[in-house]
């Protein structure tokens, strides 16, 4: 298993950084894989098809942090396939809140919002790839303790959601109308990926 670490205390990656003239900031756009977590005013951009992104934050300390990640299997329910997919999810997850806290957030401090998981997959439907990650998360999340204060989640549509860790605020955009097949190519290329690596051992947190 492998994603992309960030963060603005992290070394030996370089985020796709760029100037967005519509909100007049500076910003990050993290793709399937890849996590990002600052402490400064830097707008996090992704967009989204059956992938989830949880945005937390601690609002004492003002960090923020967002994750794309996808569950690898959707074929088989089978113990072994689930429990594998499951360490994975955990294993994102625990990416981006260790990230968090080497910027210095706490645990009791944590609170998220959550967005994606919708069927936009072409053949995937009927194994609801975007359900499962959605549950997951909402599971994850609930188990750690940690609120959820927003979600949008399922539907048919992929989303771009633009997290600003400085206030929390999040606005999500459905993308009703394709010109191409940009996200859905994105996002299978990263799930054939990603099923292809073995988890190994136990993660756990905290």
């Amino acid at each position: 298993m492998s994603l992309i670490s960030s963060g603005s205390n992290s070394a030996g990656f370089s985020p796709n950084r760029y100037f967005d003239r519509h909100f007049a900031c500076d910003a990050v756009k993290i793709l399937p894989g890849e996590y990002y977590a600052t402490t400064d005013d830097t707008l996090i951009v992704t967009v989204l098809g059956s992938c989830v992104s949880v945005c937390l934050r601690d609002p004492k300390l003002k960090i923020g942090g967002m994750n794309h990640f996808l569950l690898p299997n959707d074929d088989s329910a089978a113990i072994s396939s689930v429990s594998e997919s499951a360490r994975y999810g955990v294993f994102a997850m625990e990416l981006l809140i260790n990230q968090m806290f080497k910027l210095g957030a706490s645990k009791n401090s944590l609170e998220a919002k959550i967005f994606g998981g919708g069927n936009v997959l072409r053949g995937l439907t009927l194994n609801s790839v975007g359900e499962r990650n959605a549950e997951f998360v909402v599971d994850y999340l609930n188990a750690e303790h940690i609120p959820i204060l927003a979600s949008d989640l399922l539907d048919q549509y992929p989303r771009k959601v633009y997290f600003f860790p400085n206030t929390g605020k999040v606005l999500v955009r459905k993308i009703k109308s394709l010109h191409n097949s940009t996200i859905m190519d994105r996002e299978s290329e990263y799930r054939m990926r990603i099923r292809q690596t073995k988890a190994s051992g136990d993660v756990d947190l905290f």
